[in-house]
Parts: structure tokens; C-alpha cells; sequence
């Protein structure tokens, strides 16, 4: 159960897919005055030298995060997520690759409130390190799903979850579902992004069942694939973000910007989707 170390996949496609819609919601956030709340229940260690050994053994960074770095004219939707993650290399040269939290933190301002959580005894002690000296972001060593169930309401009222296990385990599945499904109780109109891997299809598409079946208003659905996903096959063809109360602007700029990190990530084999599960305005 805690033997996940992100180390070893920080910047990958994955990472490019997830951190470019997380950024882009605190960027919505952060256009009014009022501060924002930022919850993340599987916080990693915040950041990654992508010379250590564990970013080199595999190089998936290469193929997702070293890809976009330098390309021209990214769409709209990036500048957020590049914009953060150039904090944490100033010379433009692509040492580090920022977490989730970590990327937040680079962009919020001192009204904003963020919590991570981890639990895996190393990756807390590298969390808590990164993160130290960092303003408005608390680092606690508990299990996600039972923090977040205490943290929520926030007092701000308004706010992001990012909901991100490693799956190793098929329990995690039905503990993200229940998850959200106290954490909506507690804050109905927060915005929850929930992200998982496509490993095995069907266990892909059962987690969205499962979340999609929750009383959710407003559902939306964006998948990168790298490759076309085939069962039994092993190895993540793809991932997805299930985002909960999606800024209004978020269809849109996915559908430009989706495309494009196709193109620069996996242009011979890769393909990406759009699509409303709940649309109470539709």
C-alpha cells in the first residue's frame, strides 16, 4: 500500500495531463479577490530532480513533461502550468518538475489556504521538506480520505480538491468514490478533480461509472491517451481527470489544448477526448 514512489513517473504524460487542468482551475480560481481553499489527499514529495536516479531509471519524463517544455506557442490552457513550473527552474533549462501542491503554491497569494497530505513515511519527510519555508501550505503525514473529510467545508467557501492515489490497490477505487461522495455532502459546490490511470480499461471505465453515478450536477471527462488502451497489455496507455463543478471555460480550452499535447506527446498513436457525463444545463 505504500509502496508507490512517484519518483520514478514525476513529469510524464500522466503529470502533463493532471497538472495542466489543476493549474488551470487555481488560475479561475485567483480571478477574484475572495482567497481559495487547496486540498491535495496524496501530496507526493512536492518535488522532483529529474537527474536522480528514480526520473532516469525510467525517463518518462522525456516523453511527456521534456516535450512541451520547449515547444512555441502553446495553447492558452498551458500558461498557467508553465508559467508554475518555470518558478522552479529559473534558468529555462528543465532540472525539477514541481508536484501538485508545490505548483499551487507557486501561483496562490497570501489570502489562499493549502493543505497535502501523504502518507508514505519518505515521500512525508521529502514533502515536508520541500514545502518547508513555503507560505499558506500545511503538510500533515494522514491518510488523505480521512483528512479531507475533516477539512471540508473550508472557511473560504470556495475552493479545489485533487484526489490523485496511486491505485495500486482496487480498493482504492471504491475509497476515492466514497471520498467524494462525503466530500460533496460537506461541500457541494467545491470543485474535485479526480484523476486515474488506464491500465486495464475496464477498470478504468468502472471507476467512472461509479463516480458518474454520484449526485453530481456538472461531470466532466478528459482523457489523453498515448496509446490505444488493449486489455491485458500492462503499462498506462493513458489517464483521465473526472473534474466535478468544472470552471465554465474548462471545455473549451481542453478541446484546443487537448489536441495539441497529443500532437507533441504522441502524435503517431496518441488521440484524446471531451466529454460531458453530467450536464445539468445541457
Amino acid at each position: 500500500m505504500l509502496s508507490y514512489q512517484h519518483g520514478f513517473h514525476a513529469g510524464n504524460h500522466a503529470d502533463v495531463l493532471k497538472h495542466t487542468i489543476l493549474c488551470f482551475v487555481a488560475d479561475y480560481l485567483l480571478q477574484k479577490d475572495k482567497p481559495f481553499y487547496c486540498h491535495d489527499t496524496h501530496g507526493g514529495r512536492g518535488l522532483y530532480n529529474l537527474q536522480h536516479p528514480m526520473a532516469q531509471k525510467t525517463g518518462e519524463y522525456r516523453d511527456g513533461i521534456a516535450r512541451v517544455w520547449g515547444a512555441t506557442q502553446p495553447p492558452a490552457l498551458l500558461q498557467p502550468y508553465l508559467a508554475a513550473l518555470r518558478a522552479f527552474n529559473a534558468d529555462g533549462t528543465l532540472h525539477y518538475y514541481a508536484g501538485s501542491s508545490l505548483l499551487v503554491q507557486a501561483m496562490a497569494r497570501p489570502q489562499d489556504r493549502l493543505v497535502a497530505n501523504e502518507l508514505h513515511p519518505q515521500e512525508y519527510l521529502a514533502l515536508r521538506d520541500n514545502a518547508a519555508g513555503r507560505r499558506n501550505l500545511r503538510v500533515t503525514k494522514e491518510d488523505g480520505y480521512a483528512a479531507l473529510k475533516a477539512a471540508l467545508p473550508p472557511k473560504e467557501r470556495r475552493g479545489v480538491v485533487l484526489v490523485d492515489p496511486s491505485y495500486e490497490l482496487a480498493a482504492d477505487d471504491v475509497a476515492v468514490v466514497e471520498a467524494l461522495r462525503e466530500a460533496l455532502k460537506r461541500f457541494a459546490t467545491g470543485t474535485y478533480l479526480v484523476w486515474y490511470p488506464v491500465v486495464e480499461p475496464q477498470r478504468a471505465q468502472k471507476l467512472v461509472k461509479m463516480i458518474a453515478a454520484l449526485p453530481v450536477q456538472k461531470l466532466l471527462q478528459l482523457e489523453l491517451y498515448v496509446r490505444e488502451p488493449v486489455a491485458g497489455e500492462g503499462g498506462m496507455a493513458g489517464s483521465g481527470m473526472l473534474v466535478i463543478n468544472p470552471p465554465w471555460t474548462l471545455e473549451d480550452r481542453m478541446r484546443e489544448a487537448l489536441p495539441w499535447l497529443v500532437q507533441q506527446i504522441a502524435p503517431e498513436c496518441g488521440s484524446s477526448s471531451v466529454t460531458w457525463l453530467n450536464n445539468a444545463d445541457a
